[in-house]
């Protein structure tokens, strides 16, 4: 059997490809993606969890919980209330993505545009809030780390080493967390590769 393409691979994963205006807009909405990385990077909470972790008030988590779900980004996890008061909420999936060339709507190409240059200058601010906070010594500045490269690709190979640096980073966001008793925190990885000049 041919091996899948990395769009189905993706999608059997779990990663769900946007492609719609209602997501696309509620992804590039300064909380509710804050919402949606808290989600991801400690799974499954309730409304006041999200609004405690994202420095806001609790309507306002639960109002941006609900347009999430009207766009399809979160569900209710009825299973994890200890009562019927208690509204937990999860990811749909095990992430998303978009490419401009899957877009025809101009509506949704216009949200990819703001949700992805929202992805951007929020890892600017992160990596900002890092520096300023990092005193230069621990095993967390040893660990940290930073890349740039200028590569000489092709289209195609621009798409083969992307899949490898999403394939590397999906395995250790998969992986079983060992029960070692060795202390760990929420990291954030991001990359982009694009033609440029220097």
């Amino acid at each position: 059997m041919d091996d899948p393409t990395p769009q189905t691979r993706r999608a059997r994963e779990g990663i769900r490809t946007l492609t719609e205006a209602r997501a696309l807009s509620a992804l590039a909405h300064p909380l509710r993606s804050r919402i949606l990385d808290a989600l991801k990077a400690d799974g499954p909470a309730t409304a006041s969890r999200l609004a405690e972790a994202t420095d806001q008030a609790v309507g306002s988590a639960s109002h941006h919980l609900k347009v999430l779900a009207e766009a399809g980004l979160v569900e209710e996890a009825p299973e994890l209330a200890r009562d019927r008061r208690e509204r937990w909420w999860r990811l749909v999936g095990r992430g998303t993505r978009w490419s401009r060339s899957e877009i025809s709507d101009p509506a949704a190409l216009a949200a990819a545009d703001a949700a992805e240059a929202l992805v951007w200058r929020r890892t600017s601010e992160r990596v900002q809030e890092w520096l300023a906070a990092d005193d230069g010594t621990g095993e967390w500045t040893d660990a940290a780390f930073a890349t740039q490269n200028w590569l000489r690709l092709s289209p195609d190979e621009l798409r083969q080493v992307a899949e490898e640096v999403m394939d590397v980073l999906e395995r250790w966001s998969t992986r079983e967390t060992p029960d070692d008793d060795v202390r760990r925190e929420s990291i954030y990885v991001a990359a982009r590769g694009f033609p440029s000049r220097p």
